[in-house]
């Protein structure tokens, strides 16, 4: 079966290759970083050597090298399994953030997505059947301060993942929205985080995983995943 993972070169993405790759599936994997990703690949097919893993660099937050991505992806087979996970985070406030700030989530947090989506879809509904994953936020489904442009933006691929899954219910292609809370991964780094206090990435991948082995008549639709304690 063939996986496709963006944004899989480190954090949440990184742990679901990984637990993809030790079930000894096909990976096609991307990152912006040439060198992580390829350090990613290598060390995935060291680990999992039942597994085939092959990457190419990727901005997904370009059109045009998302659909050569996608191009690429689709010559190595329809996919069975599609997890959008890139992009990033910038903290603000609608009034005070930086110019272009909106622009720029929605074009690494919600077009990745979309673009990636609608290149690869033609074949897997050809195929009658597959699975898309989207990696939302708790920001998808709840304001907060600092949040600004990238919680507009999370929102806005949670509507996205909504649609797709009304559209896709007579094609046998499944829609599972993944909302993670606070989760121990670089976008954290400077913070005194207590380990004990936030998420792990592994809880986010087992999540999906479990999620992607259902029988063809059940769909988990929605996946909400948040500290013990709460939200940080």
């Amino acid at each position: 079966m063939n996986v496709i993972v963006t944004g899989a070169s480190k954090g949440i993405g990184k742990a679901i290759a990984t637990q993809f790759a030790r079930a000894g599936y096909q990976l096609l994997i991307c990152s912006r970083g040439e060198k992580s990703l390829y350090d990613t690949v290598d060390e995935l097919q060291t680990r999992f050597p039942e597994a085939v893993i092959a990457g190419k660099p990727t901005d997904m937050a370009d059109k045009n090298e998302v659909s050569a991505f996608a191009d690429w992806c689709l010559q190595k087979g329809t996919p069975d399994i599609v997890i959008n996970n890139a992009g990033h985070f910038i903290p603000g406030s609608v009034h005070n953030e930086p110019e272009g700030s909106l622009e720029e989530m929605l074009q690494s947090n919600l077009f990745s997505a979309y673009h990636l989506t609608r290149k690869v879809l033609p074949a897997m509904m050809q195929a009658g059947q597959g699975h898309i994953f989207n990696i939302c936020s708790i920001a998808s489904l709840h304001a907060y301060a600092n949040g600004g442009s990238y919680s507009i933006s999370k929102y806005a691929l949670a509507g996205f993942s909504r649609n797709l899954r009304e559209e896709m219910k007579p094609h046998g292609i499944k829609v599972t929205a993944v909302y993670p809370g606070a989760v121990l991964t670089a976008s954290w780094d400077g913070f005194d985080i207590d380990p004990k206090r936030i998420m792990e990435a592994d809880d986010i991948a087992k999540m999906v995983y479990a999620a992607s082995q259902l029988s063809p008549m059940a769909v988990t639709e929605d996946i909400i995943l948040r500290p013990q304690l709460g939200d940080l």
